[in-house]
């Protein structure tokens, strides 16, 4: 059976506190497992949350900061150490190749495991495979960051009452979805198309096109939300968001699922986040995330 969900490892920017880990978050997309961000302490976080070395695929960074870049020594050495037998791709700006090269051999050990380098140059596709196509889009931060878009294929719904208005069972169910048509009835005319789901992972931005673009007809946004609306200001300074900046993105995006994440230690409250983005007019699922949650992605429609 496909598992599709997020693993929060980690919701704290800049420094971790006693509640909160570095930021860390898993994406389970059927048999992949794609890492972002792996802050300081990822390794551990994945052991309490149930999550192995060769459970990764990809490790995506949006940027260097060490809240999002500081994990990448011990996983990268986890996955050497447990001799993960698959490929491993990493993607990161292009820009920081120094701080991964830094960051990939901080400390000595035994190399036996070799990660595919995929550094994002600029907006566009990093990847595709049968379940999805991975996409970067360039934000607005201190320093170069990039966001990421996961879009599977579309697919097509069979029509039970028009397969039954036809004729068409058993076998040739499967036929004319081979060959797109039976008998001089087309494949249209016993289906739908159905939309393959998207998923985005926005962090460390201010409002930009690439955090709109990103976000666009999501099931899940994960977006950060760095500060409160009345902290606005330091945001824009920043280069961070609101909560009720994020919501609106996801307002206007048509977002399913709205993640709330990335919180600065300034705040002690976790459900002001909450009620800011539903007077920011998101009326759609909302989680305002907490270290080891699991997020299912929503089901199809």
């Amino acid at each position: 059976m496909s598992v599709r969900e997020l693993v929060v490892l980690g919701t704290a920017s800049q420094v971790p506190t006693r509640h909160r880990n570095h930021n860390g978050y898993l994406l389970r997309w059927d048999g992949e497992g794609i890492l972002f961000d792996p802050g300081e302490g990822t390794q551990r976080q994945m052991l309490r949350a149930g999550v192995a070395a060769h459970d990764l695929n990809r490790i995506c960074v949006t940027h260097f900061h060490g809240d999002h870049a500081l994990g990448l020594p011990g996983v990268i050495q986890r996955i050497n150490l447990d001799q993960v037998p698959h490929e491993i791709t990493a993607h990161y700006p292009k820009s920081g190749q120094r701080f991964f090269e830094r960051l990939q051999y901080a400390t000595p050990y035994r190399a036996t495991v070799f990660i595919t380098e995929g550094p994002v140059a600029g907006d566009g596709v990093l990847a595709k495979t049968p379940s999805y196509t991975l996409e970067a889009r360039r934000l607005s931060h201190s320093v170069e960051t990039y966001g990421y878009r996961i879009v599977e294929p579309d697919g097509r719904r069979m029509l039970p009452e028009r397969l039954a208005a036809h004729g068409i069972k058993g076998p040739d169910v499967g036929r004319i979805q081979r060959e797109g048509s039976l008998g001089g009835v087309p494949l249209d005319a016993v289906s739908e198309v159905r939309r393959g789901q998207r998923f985005a992972f926005v962090m460390d931005t201010r409002l930009c096109d690439g955090v709109y673009a990103l976000a666009e007809g999501c099931d899940m946004l994960v977006i950060e939300s760095t500060f409160l609306d009345e902290d606005e200001q330091l945001a824009v300074e920043h280069g961070h968001l609101t909560a009720g900046q994020a919501a609106r993105v996801a307002r206007d995006g048509g977002v399913r699922h709205l993640v709330l994440t990335h919180f600065s230690q300034r705040y002690t409250d976790p459900e002001e986040f909450e009620r800011q983005a539903r007077a920011a007019g998101y009326d759609g699922e909302l989680t305002v995330a907490h270290d080891l949650l699991r997020v299912p992605v929503p089901k199809r429609r």
